[in-house]
């Protein structure tokens, strides 16, 4: 699903930034995690990581603001999660 889909999501199945990201693949609910590539690393590494481990699909995004714009916000976000 490329970035440009979770402008069609419904706000119950996307959840944006670090904390929301991490907390939706520890419990399982995570489809597919999407991570800025110029976002700081040691903000992603952990979800990254995360990710990994619990077999989600990982998309990098170009920037912060491209995914910001996609989950339809005024700021970047370094993370994103499609969640079940």
């Amino acid at each position: 699903m490329p970035v440009q889909e979770l402008q069609i999501l419904d706000r119950d199945h996307l959840k944006i930034g670090v904390k929301q990201s991490q907390r939706a693949i520890i419990e399982g609910r995570a489809l597919k995690v999407f991570v800025a590539k110029d976002a700081e690393q040691h903000v992603t590494r952990h979800i990254l990581d995360l990710a990994e481990g619990a077999n989600v699909e990982v998309e990098l995004v170009d920037t912060m603001r491209t995914l910001g714009q996609a989950c339809r916000i005024d700021v970047g976000a370094a993370t994103a999660v499609i969640t079940k």
